[in-house]
């Protein structure tokens, strides 16, 4: 098996692999519905959507990479940081890595990530790093149709029969408490913003509420109150979902070390 790689946690370096991580491990759990979405019209869009964020973590990955080497460490290619990293080395919000659920649920996450991912997208066109704005320049415009597409599914569903109404409120208890990290500031955010590499997270929670919330108004969904609850994937630590994805993710590369297609 092959050895986990030592990631060295540059502030800028990090600041991205948040970013990059989040979208490799949705795109992991979007890619699960391949075969399994209630129409094959969904199987499609659900597995095209994955490739995207896979494009977008790929990208996100690579530039980490060079950052990495720029600040004194290995300079970890895409592949190396997506196989090789222990759990506690991966910054991805928790929300991603929770399992696929049902396919409310799954759209319903999907409207909160690709809304924040949007939001980020657009803000990073204006970052102090060209790799970055390039990357956000072509990513932004499939997150918008992510958004649009998540957007549409939670209305019909939740404004449907009295079964996807009952799925929709259900999805919403499970997964709303984990939003709460998206926005949870500390001092990679601080020094993103102090060398204008890209925005705090924290500073998109009220365009992400504006708009999520207009999306699950038009649903007749609830919000459910406030919870102190806090998930902390974006600081290394995750649920015990985390181990399980990255044990099939990691498998191949792991068992034949440095195996090329």
């Amino acid at each position: 098996m092959t050895a986990s790689i030592q990631l060295q946690r540059a502030p800028d370096v990090q600041y991205l692999l948040r970013l990059g991580d989040t979208c490799l491990i949705l795109a992991q759990r979007l890619a699960e519905w391949c075969g399994h979405a209630p129409i094959l019209e969904e199987d499609i869009a659900m597995s095209n959507m994955a490739l995207d964020l896979v494009g977008q973590a790929r990208a996100v990955l690579t530039r980490a990479g060079e950052l990495e080497a720029v600040s004194g460490g290995a300079g970890h290619d895409e592949d190396q940081l997506a196989f090789l990293r222990d759990e506690r080395d991966y910054f991805n919000l928790t929300l991603a890595e929770l399992p696929r659920g049902d396919f409310a649920f799954t759209v319903l996450r999907n409207l909160a990530m690709s809304t924040l991912l949007k939001l980020l997208w657009e803000r990073l066109v204006a970052s102090s790093d060209p790799e970055l704005s390039a990357i956000a320049g072509k990513a932004v415009k499939e997150a918008r149709y992510h958004q649009q597409h998540a957007a549409d599914w939670v209305v019909r569903l939740g404004d449907g029969s009295e079964e996807s109404a009952r799925r929709m409120a259900e999805a919403m208890r499970t997964l709303w408490p984990y939003t709460a990290e998206m926005f949870e500031a500390d001092a990679i955010d601080e020094h993103a913003v102090a060398t204008g590499l890209g925005p705090r997270w924290a500073d998109l929670r009220d365009a992400w509420q504006a708009e999520v919330n207009g999306v699950l108004a038009e649903a007749d969904v609830a919000v459910p109150k406030p919870s102190a609850f806090r998930s902390t994937g974006k600081q290394g630590r995750h649920s015990e979902h985390m181990g399980y994805i990255l044990a099939e993710m990691q498998h191949l590369q792991r068992s034949f070390p440095g195996g090329v297609w």
